[in-house]
């Protein structure tokens, strides 16, 4: 047996992921166990979860891997501060203390925390460290149905590389081509995301949901900020920016150019000018993105791609790449940011650096995603017990019934079942789920239990068999990671007063037979669910599809605004009592809210950060 560990971990999202004999058995952010949203610290709790689920002990792990290279790292950071100078010398003096104590010795760092997990674990000379876009190429190919791929990442920066063009054939996979630091389309989101008024590194999944209703009036303006060549590749002018050396994104000529100041989040509206501005840079991201893609299809002449890396997971973008039928066959890591580095690291040490060959499936290695903590009933009984909680024991078949028929009636369901999800994407385990033909339930969603912005879209979860007749798609897309348009025959058209309509306003207006899942552009962030994947969540769509004719349901992610996805039941428990959620079914578990005591109920609007 061959177990390795990969670990990411130290700038944001930091998690574990454990392989045997190259087979993925479990990986898991720290965020979960903290209950720290984008936790960065070192994920202990996501390495001594993914060990006790192997069932080994650290010291019988045979390999540890890190996601990057921190020298490399360092040497970035000392060579912008250098070629800036002295500009930017309040956030070198600010970073250097971190680097010098922590970060800049690395391995004797992990090794001193790794001890403390096995006090057998006595030599360091198992722990490997690989390339950053490496990592993120590996985490998209390996686990990807593909023999053969061309695989495009991009993200804020790891070492150097901030887009890299990479080809996986069998086993091998090699970094042909990138772009470097301080050119980044990562960084130029969220630069806009800051600008808006949203948190860097967290909100700029808002910014793409609040794109569609905006105009994009600033393309040109952007593009002073940016000079994008015809092959997508691009450069941007740092006179606009701050993040190279400084303590912001931007600074006051980006705001001459705009003509505004970044919003502050806790004292302006979000205005029209905001909308636009969201939509502007979400058309030119996708414009690079298609560029990107046409030039390397060209290039390679292969039909699959592969994608990672944060931007990789603006499903819009990636969306419009599906839809100009650039490639084949598109395959995206579902964990696709820094967390799925530390698979993407363990697995290029098992077929990079080991030579293990490699076979590819028919779906994918990912097994759904689902690769997270689970509870047997035994436990979440016991769990519930402790807590108080009221509940009744069903059938697996009553249970499925008894769902489908709340939501059929309206009502916001917690759904814990399974293992958890790998990735920031809820996909049927972690999920609070509704009617989406529900006019009233994107907004009560977003409102009375999340705790969040109003015009935030829902993604809809769908039998994949029906697909087609409900979406312009008809390829599987079970992370939740690609847009596509409503069915025209399911579509309503706006009238010529509502075509008049503005933002915001634009949110109530019905558009489809499912409201709570369209957005205002009349797309949706589409969510297959195969049989063979989840079978608890497949059955539960098609019970609701026998029930009201609709095998659609909403999924959006359990949790309220700033929390990680809930992990125990426990968690689970408290949401539900914090949010105006009807029922939590967990296990075979059924809790209906108003029959639990009164002294459990919580303030969950204000308990967490924005993000």
């Amino acid at each position: 047996m061959n177990s390795i560990l990969g670990i990411s971990a130290f700038y944001h999202d930091s998690a574990a992921c454990i392989l045997v004999d190259g087979k993925i058995v479990a990986a898991a952010q720290e965020e979960r166990f903290t209950r720290k949203k984008h936790d960065p610290s070192y994920p202990k709790n996501a390495i001594n979860f993914v060990l006790k689920y192997a069932n080994l002990k650290l010291s019988e792990v045979d390999h540890i891997v890190f996601f990057e290279k921190p020298f490399l790292k360092f040497e970035r950071l000392l060579e912008t501060y250098v070629a800036f100078a002295p500009k930017g010398f309040v956030s070198f003096a600010k970073a250097m203390p971190l680097w010098i104590k922590d970060k800049l010795f690395q391995k004797n760092f992990l090794f001193n925390k790794l001890k403390e997990h096995d006090k057998n674990y006595i030599s360091d000379k198992n722990i490997f460290f690989s390339d950053h876009h490496l990592s993120h190429a590996s985490s998209a190919f390996f686990p990807s149905p593909f023999k053969e791929a061309v695989i495009l990442t991009a993200d804020g920066v790891g070492e150097w590389a901030t887009t890299t063009v990479a080809v996986g054939k069998n086993n091998n996979l090699e970094i042909k081509k990138e772009i470097h630091f301080p050119h980044s389309l990562g960084l130029l989101y969220s630069a806009f995301t800051y600008y808006t008024g949203f948190k860097v590194n967290s909100g700029e999944y808002k910014l793409m949901g609040l794109a569609p209703y905006g105009e994009p009036k600033f393309v040109q303006k952007i593009k002073k900020l940016i000079d994008i060549k015809k092959d997508g590749t691009f450069r941007l002018d740092q006179i606009y920016f701050n993040y190279a050396t400084g303590l912001t994104m931007t600074n006051k000529k980006f705001d001459e150019l705009f003509g505004q100041k970044p919003r502050d989040p806790e004292k302006d509206k979000i205005t029209q000018f905001h909308m636009d501005i969201a939509a502007s840079i979400q058309k030119v991201t996708e414009e690079i993105m298609i560029k990107l893609a046409r030039s390397i299809r060209n290039e390679y002449n292969i039909p699959n791609l592969c994608l990672a890396g944060g931007v990789a997971l603006n499903c819009v973008a990636n969306g419009k790449i599906l839809k100009e039928k650039i490639f084949d066959n598109i395959w995206i890591q579902p964990a696709a940011g820094d967390a799925g580095g530390s698979l993407g690291a363990a697995l290029a040490l098992w077929h990079i650096e080991q030579s293990n060959e490699r076979t590819a499936n028919l779906e994918d290695d990912m097994q759904g995603s689902y690769l997270g903590t689970e509870y047997s009933q035994e436990q979440i009984e016991k769990e519930l017990k402790n807590i108080g909680a009221n509940y009744e024991i069903l059938k697996y078949e009553d249970l499925i019934d008894k769902t489908a028929e709340y939501l059929a009636n309206e009502k916001a369901i917690g759904w814990f079942q399974g293992r958890m999800e790998f990735g920031p994407r809820a996909l049927g385990a972690r999920s609070i789920l509704g009617d989406p033909r529900s006019e009233m339930m994107q907004k009560n969603l977003n409102l009375k239990v999340k705790y969040r912005e109003s015009f935030r879209p829902f993604a809809p979860s769908i039998l994949r068999e029906d697909l087609s007749e409900w979406f312009e798609m008809n390829v599987d897309t079970p992370y939740m990671l690609l847009v596509a348009n409503i069915n025209s025959k399911k579509k309503i058209e706006m009238t010529k007063e509502q075509n008049k309509l503005f933002g915001i306003d634009k949110l109530n207006i019905k558009r489809s037979s499912i409201p709570a899942v369209t957005h205002v552009d009349y797309s949706a962030r589409v969510q297959t669910v195969n049989i063979n994947t989840n079978k608890r969540y497949y059955d539960l769509i098609r019970k609701f599809k026998e029930k009201t004719g609709c095998p659609v349901i909403v999924n959006t992610s359990f949790n309220v605004r700033g929390e990680p996805i809930v992990n125990t039941p426990t968690d689970a428990f408290n949401c539900f009592m914090g949010t105006d959620l009807d029922y939590l079914i967990i296990g075979n578990c059924v809790l209906e809210k108003v029959k639990q005591d009164s002294k459990f109920k919580k303030d969950y609007s204000s308990e967490f950060e924005l993000d």
